[in-house]
């Protein structure tokens, strides 16, 4: 980058200089790289694909929009839970053709008409063990955990668990299997105290963590109280320093908490969870902190962290001049192109504002790339209202650039809870968003051809882990090792982040132009497999103790 292309992005950063649409498009446009990496094509197909579904609501509903992905019908396929904020909330199983053009039936959810509504978010996980995904649902008032009887048929469990759903306006969801623990700690984000005197301002509710109970079964009777809360919209479970013990990323929006910041909770085993602070080498920060994805990008051991906002996106990475058993980050972002402050196309200067976040390679090049779902929270003057997401491709040199204008996925709505998923099995990662008050947006990704013949950029892997007959059998808390060539690819297996939206299933790797590659996976009580052998473009699954890796094949 020029020093003169360097400054104007820096007086674009800091609003010192006001350009006209056609002007400030055509920056964006010079600072893209001759040597840009493929950039796929989206088709837009949420109606052909039969999914109608809208999520909408007053004030309460402003935030949350959420979509959990997993198969809910044992044959691989991702399918879908979709919140409806005010109206109902839709569950939908996966009809697409191997790939071909998406399609989605819409089927009962099972829910009563007590609570198929005020429904924000949800996550699949399998909290009692049983091999069926079982899915947490955030709801304005009593939160749920539906227990997965098999063939897309839920059962709310509250009762039968002890569970206490509470009355909160609850936005965030993260679990993991702690050392040792037979079933999942739960951990609840919330966001405003409506029921306080003076709300919104300043009245955010405190978040809570649920650890199983010992005593043969699986009991969420008691809950310990996180405090003090700063209105959270999304959390994490992460073992951010390779300590082999997690602690809690929380994400909170300064709209409305009074003296607070980001937070990041140490969970000492047997012991009451307790904030990290300055003495602790925390760093004070302050943001509209909305979404959270994390994915170790320098192959170091140590994650990285995606934050979403309203205005500049923060990308952050443990200061290298630290003792890394320190949580003391520093900001990568504007380094590394990523901080997406600005709508990258239209006429709308004014700061964007950032949703959902993840990290998937949606081009199969073998480099990350971040998604970003956005959208003006309702009407707000100081913010775009044309703003669309970001689809943020990584580069060689370590940098990201803006290609959602390029790829197609840059439509006038407001995007809220989001995922990149493989919904026709063939090896290009496809896209769901949710909007408020606008139709689901659906994209198909055809990488470098047309709806009509679809052509893959690159090679890809996908992985499945499992332990069999072991407790916290979907391997919650492991990391997947790809090795092609000299490089390697890292991710880990978890559940939380984004925002009011995840995800379960195949992990997706792209390869490049490598035809095999090698897999290994860090078991989540730190035990290492030995190197599995694969061929590229295949599905494989992998349990732990097995010799060889078995291959799975899309009808």
């Amino acid at each position: 980058m020029s020093r003169k292309t360097l400054k104007l992005a820096r007086l674009i950063t800091t609003g010192a200089l006001t350009l006209a649409g056609g002007q400030f498009a055509q920056a964006q446009e010079s600072e893209r790289p001759s040597s840009l990496a493929p950039v796929p094509t989206f088709v837009e197909e949420a109606a052909t694909a039969g999914l109608d579904h809208t999520y909408g609501g007053p004030w309460e509903f402003f935030v949350g929009g959420g979509v959990a992905i997993f198969d809910c019908n044992a044959d691989r396929r991702p399918d879908l839970f979709i919140a409806g904020g005010k109206e109902e909330a839709g569950l939908y199983t996966n009809q697409s053709p191997t790939g071909g053009a998406l399609s989605f039936e819409k089927i009962d959810s099972g829910l009563s008409e007590r609570h198929e509504k005020n429904i924000l978010g949800a996550y699949p996980l399998d909290f009692d063990n049983d091999g069926i995904m079982d899915i947490a649902v955030l709801r304005l008032g009593e939160n749920l955990l539906l227990k997965g009887m098999g063939e897309c048929r839920f059962e709310t469990a509250n009762r039968a668990l002890g569970f206490d759903g509470g009355r909160e306006w609850s936005t965030a969801f993260s679990a993991v299997w702690e050392a040792g623990a037979t079933y999942p700690t739960l951990a609840f984000g919330n966001y405003v105290d409506r029921s306080a005197p003076g709300s919104p301002w300043g009245t955010c509710s405190d978040n809570f963590l649920f650890r199983p109970q010992d005593g043969g079964r699986l009991d969420y009777s008691e809950n310990i109280r996180l405090s003090p809360g700063y209105c959270t919209l999304s959390i994490l479970f992460t073992d951010w320093n390779r300590s082999g013990e997690q602690a809690l990323r929380v994400s909170n929006d300064r709209h409305y908490y009074r003296g607070g910041e980001e937070q990041l909770w140490a969970l000492p085993p047997g012991r009451p969870p307790r904030p990290y602070r300055r003495a602790d080498g925390w760093r004070h920060l302050k943001i509209w902190g909305m979404g959270i994805a994390s994915i170790d990008l320098n192959v170091d051991g140590y994650p990285e962290f995606a934050l979403t906002s309203m205005g500049d996106t923060k990308l952050q990475m443990l200061d290298d001049e630290t003792n890394e058993a320190l949580p003391v980050y520093r900001d990568i972002a504007f380094d590394r192109g990523l901080t997406a402050h600005r709508p990258y196309t239209g006429t709308d200067l004014r700061p964007s504002t950032g949703w959902h976040s993840e990290f998937q390679d949606v081009n199969n090049d073998t480099l990350w790339d971040l998604f970003i779902a956005k959208g003006n929270v309702e009407a707000m003057p100081d913010f775009a209202a044309f703003d669309p997401d970001n689809l943020l491709l990584g580069q060689w040199d370590d940098k990201f650039v803006e290609v959602g204008d390029l790829a197609g996925i840059d439509l006038d709505r407001r995007g809220r809870g989001a995922g990149l998923a493989d919904f026709n099995m063939d090896g290009l990662l496809d896209l769901i968003v949710i909007n408020r008050s606008s139709p689901v947006s659906l994209f198909r990704n055809v990488g470098a051809g047309t709806a009509e013949e679809p052509r893959p950029l690159g090679n890809w892997l996908a992985v499945e882990i499992a332990q069999p007959g072991k407790a916290n059998g979907h391997a919650v808390g492991a990391k997947v090792s790809v090795k092609i060539g000299n490089k390697t690819i890292v991710r880990d297996v978890q559940i939380g982040a984004g925002h009011a939206s995840g995800q379960a299933g195949f992990l997706h790797f792209g390869l490049g132009v490598s035809e095999r590659a090698q897999v290994r996976i860090r078991w989540p009580d730190g035990d290492w497999s030995h190197s599995y052998r694969t061929f590229a473009n295949t599905y494989v699954l992998i349990e732990r103790g097995s010799e060889k890796a078995r291959l799975w094949f899309p009808e």
